[in-house]
């Protein structure tokens, strides 16, 4: 993380290599202290334009595995941070950001690299919006809120739930800082007035954030006919295995009796 921020205020664009989302947190000191400050504390008279390169979620495995985002989210303010489901998507961030001069987090989905991509034609050009949520399937019913890996599983449970004529629109944020600033999620919410958050960070962290945002800071309360929900990781870091990928984190029976359950509320 030195390096990345020495090579960065010398102009050029450093992307930081950290092995695994879980050992972020031995890098986090300087990203809060410095990075995410510099722009605030310099009065914008100096950037630190740092990607730093990071993959996580879902895996089998204690440390190899985990979704700390409501820890890195609520450290990193002034930062973007950037949660592609995909490797497409990623690269279009990538080419966003180099293009900036902000600093960011990328963490890529590992379970994303034994999928096949269709790869488009103009990978080099291809850009991300930063902060613009994509509505990957329009429904009427109940709005899912997710991100990374979790899209998948939730894509998963809208197959199983299709069947009984439950209609789901699914929106996948792609960047958690900064996080929908066009309002796209409560719109989508005016319209089906039930709204669930999947996320695989612990109870409260990264879903939680997000149900702030909607509910709180853009009024989403006022749209709901259901309580809304979020379904999250279990309290403990992912046992070891396929079992404790899959009982530790949300799966896509867990996720389709939940939207069974707000439909018969």
């Amino acid at each position: 993380m030195g390096k990345g921020i020495g090579l960065a205020l010398r102009g050029l664009r450093p992307i930081a290599e950290i092995q695994y989302l879980d050992y972020l947190i031995y890098g986090l000191q300087p990203l809060t202290d410095d990075v995410a400050s510099l722009f605030y504390r310099s009065a914008g008279k100096q950037s630190c334009p740092l990607i730093v390169r990071t993959r996580g979620h879902r895996l089998e495995g204690i440390w190899h595995s985990g979704s700390p985002m409501g820890m890195i989210i609520n450290a990193v303010r002034g930062m973007h941070v950037c949660v592609p489901r995909n490797f497409v998507q990623a690269a279009g961030m990538y080419n966003t950001l180099l293009k900036s001069n902000d600093p960011a987090i990328v963490v890529e989905s590992l379970n994303g690299y034994r999928l096949k991509e269709k790869l488009p034609d103009n990978l080099n050009e291809l850009t991300v919006p930063l902060g613009i949520p994509e509505i990957l399937k329009e429904g009427s019913d109940i709005t899912i809120v997710s991100y990374g890996s979790t899209i998948r599983i939730v894509q998963q449970a809208m197959k199983l739930v299709e069947p009984l004529g439950i209609s789901c629109e699914l929106i996948d944020v792609q960047t958690l800082l900064p996080f929908d600033r066009n309002h796209m999620i409560l719109e989508s919410l005016k319209k089906t007035n039930r709204i669930v958050f999947v996320d695989e960070d612990v109870p409260g962290g990264a879903a939680g954030y997000m149900f702030n945002k909607v509910m709180e800071e853009q009024g989403g309360y006022k749209y709901l006919d259901v309580s809304p929900r979020t379904i999250t990781a279990k309290d403990h870091r992912p046992a070891y295995g396929s079992d404790g990928d899959y009982f530790s984190k949300p799966n896509a029976e867990e996720v389709a009796a939940v939207l069974l359950e707000m439909m018969k509320e």
